[in-house]
């Protein structure tokens, strides 16, 4: 009976980790080509910009169940704990969007670079030929 108990609980346990919903800040973003660097650091920005507004309204909220514990009863702990999570969750995403943001910045400065030395390479190797005739 211990055993069945055990391997249901297990079962349950791994079935749950795999319909876990993932950390929101770590999915790539849908519609956008990868090598699309400008549109992805536009993406990342955006993310830290809406990270930055939820964490300056909890840190607000915060405060607020600070300043007046006794307005909430036993449950202000409760909040001002969930509130800290919170507060935790959005900076970390803050943190990774931003670097997120300033990696696709430099690929796509280095992507641009690229295409224009391209370029140069192309039109150069097309006025070394205009020369030679």
């Amino acid at each position: 009976m211990k055993t069945l108990k055990l391997s249901v609980g297990i079962l349950t346990l791994i079935i749950l980790s795999a319909c876990a919903q993932m950390n929101a800040s770590l999915i790539a973003p849908t519609g956008i080509a990868n090598n699309d660097h400008e549109a992805l650091a536009h993406y990342y920005e955006t993310v830290a910009e809406e990270a930055r507004s939820n964490l300056q309204k909890n840190k607000r909220i915060l405060a607020a169940y600070e300043a007046r514990p006794y307005y909430y009863g036993r449950r202000g702990l409760d909040l001002q704990s969930h509130t800290s999570a919170n507060i935790r969750a959005h900076e970390k995403t803050l943190q990774e969007s931003l670097r997120f943001a300033e990696f696709h910045k430099r690929m796509a400065t280095k992507q641009r670079d690229d295409s224009i030395n391209k370029a140069k390479a192309r039109s150069g190797s097309k006025l070394a030929l205009d020369d030679l005739e």
